[in-house]
This record gives C-alpha cells, structure tokens and sequence, in this order.
C-alpha cells in the first residue's frame, strides 16, 4: 500500500430503506442462488450498528462447511442462518450507508466482520466495533485482506515472542501464509509451511523458509528432536486429528496454537503427551476488532507487497457459486479468492 497522492472525491452513497436488493442464498449443500430480498431499514439499526454496502467479500476457510451443508456445533441443528440471505460470508469491505456508531461516518470506507455471516449481500447490518474505516485509496478487494490479516495479528499477540524461534505451521491456505508471513516479519529463524497441496510457488513470498508438501501426520513423525519447532500454528481446521499432530510435533516445552472454528463441541487432546512435553496449548476468537483491523491496515503499509500476492482469484456477485467452489477445491497457486460486487 504505497501513497498515492490525495484520495479522489467522494460521492455521497446512495442511501436506500427497506427497498429490495440482492442477495446471494445458500439453498442445498453447495448450491447458491441469487435472489432479491427486502433491505434492511436504516431505522431498524441499533446502537453501534452500521449499514454497509458490499463491494467485496473474502471466502474463509470456516465459510466453506456451511457451503458443503454443515453446520457449526455452535449454531445447533435448528441454526436461523443456514438459508438465510447473505450466508455465509462474514469477511466483509464496503462503504458506510447509515450508522449508530459513533467511530464510523456515512460513506466512510470499511472492513471487518459481518456478525451473522450474511455478507454475501448488497447490504449488511454489521457491528461497528467489528469495522475500521481504511484508507480509501486501498480497493475494497484488497481491503477485504484486513480481516483475515487482524485476526492472524491478534492471533500471533497471544502466544510467545518467536524472535529467533522455529515456526511450523500447518495448512498453508490464507490464513497459514498470513501466519507465516508475521511469524518471519517478527523476526522468526526458521518458518516451515505443512500441506498436502503444492504451495512451492507462493511460499517464498509469504516467508516460509521450508515448504513442506506432505500429510501432516507424516511430516510430525519424520521430526528429528534437533527440528521440531518452538510453536506451532495449526491453521488447516475442519478436523480434529491434526491438532494431535501438532502438538506431537512442536519441542518440549513448546507451544501450539489451535487457530480457526472448530467443526466438533469436544476435540481429543492427547494428555499424556501434553503433560510429558511441558506444552502450552492456546486457542481463541479475536477480540478488540477495531484496533486489530486498523493494526493490519499499518502492516499492510509496511508490507506492501502483500497487496498483491495475497488475492489470487476474484470473482463478480453473480458468478459466486464459482468463487465459493473454486475456495472449495485447494490448488497450486490459489490463496484468497474474493466476490466483488464493483
């Protein structure tokens, strides 16, 4: 994010109440449609809440069971959402249409979370204490990046400096090449990325020293005692097997962090090899969403170069039944894909 001089003028944005819009529906496992809906109503907004018009959405690894059909141990099995328009989507960027809250303006430029995973929507009710407005010379399908990228950040606070420590980290999606990317801007001495996709052509410029092309249960039984790293981030999600594998890989007396939503209410942890090993095992959601976004928004300033890297495939709103089948399917040279709606 390089400066560009002064950002250009804005238009005042359309401010619309209780008219139809669109949305993107999830009507069976992995299959979306499009359909208008009523919009929210600028008078319905409660404190703290922002109306926010889309212009892009980024596909996260914990949208894509929803997707395929599932659904979160935390939702239940009479979950409101599945089927609700917008769902499921909750990384969002946008413009600012009607606000209760007293940090955001109406047509500031924002990012953050959409609370109720309906992002996938022309317009959406979301948190302001979950927004940040970012500069607006920063295109709202780059912007989209800062979510993901606070929650790594947040993420990273929590666990022990890893200034001259070895990182692994397991699952080299956008979330694990964010992690590897902070883990060696804070000064990291060796960074090794773990998946069973092909990631050598990404992996450079994201940090890892070491890509690792393997299943994670194989790659943590061919440790040496010499190579096992200081903390391990486990960023792969979606079952519960490789948080074993972490914890057998990572050194005596390391450390684990279990990143991303779990799928099961209870995940098995191998006791006796947490207790033998001295480990410390952490986990949790982001709070102080607000600072954290506008803290990615500086790295980003810092590191410019991931504004083009990290946003491999965009796709238009329409066309959104490709995008979330594309984040489906891992491949070689994939990382974010994001839905643009300009």
């Amino acid at each position: 994010m390089t400066d560009a001089g002064p950002a250009p003028a804005r238009e005042e944005p359309e401010r619309r109440s209780g008219a139809g819009m669109w949305a993107q529906r999830l009507v069976a496992p992995h299959q979306l449609e499009q359909v208008e809906v009523p919009a929210p109503r600028e008078d319905a907004l409660a404190p703290g809440e922002v109306l926010v018009a889309l212009a892009a959405g980024g596909i996260c690894g914990s949208d894509l069971p929803f997707f395929r059909g599932g659904l979160s141990p935390d939702l239940g099995p009479d979950a409101r959402e599945f089927g609700t328009p917008g769902f499921p989507m909750h990384e969002v960027a946008g413009t600012a249409v009607a606000s209760r809250h007293p940090a955001i303006g109406v047509g500031d430029d924002v990012v953050g979370w959409a609370p109720r995973f309906d992002g996938l929507a022309e317009l959406v009710v979301c948190d302001g204490d979950g927004l940040h407005a970012h500069d607006r010379r920063l295109p709202a399908r780059t912007a989209v990046m800062l979510q993901p990228l606070a929650c790594v950040l947040y993420a990273m606070e929590q666990v022990r400096p890893v200034a001259g420590r070895t990182v692994a980290v397991i699952g080299q999606g956008p979330i694990g090449l964010l992690f590897a990317h902070v883990a060696t801007s804070a000064g990291a001495a060796r960074v090794v990325g773990v998946d069973r996709v092909d990631r050598s052509g990404t992996a450079a410029a994201f940090g890892v020293d070491e890509p690792v092309r393997a299943a994670s249960d194989l790659w943590a039984a061919s440790l040496s005692d010499a190579d096992r790293p200081h903390l391990v981030v486990e960023a792969a999600g979606h079952q519960t097997a490789t948080l074993t594998h972490a914890l057998e890989a990572v050194a005596p007396g390391g450390e684990v962090f279990y990143f991303g939503v779990p799928d099961e209410l209870v995940y098995p942890v191998p006791m006796r090899l947490m207790l033998r090993k001295n480990l410390t095992l952490r986990s949790g959601i982001t709070w102080e969403r607000r600072r954290v976004l506008a803290r990615a928004e500086e790295y980003l300033r810092a590191h410019p170069e991931l504004t083009e890297g990290y946003v491999s495939h965009v796709f238009p709103v329409d066309d959104a039944q490709s995008a979330y089948e594309h984040a489906a399917r891992p491949a070689a040279g994939q990382v974010k894909v994001v839905v643009a709606a300009t």
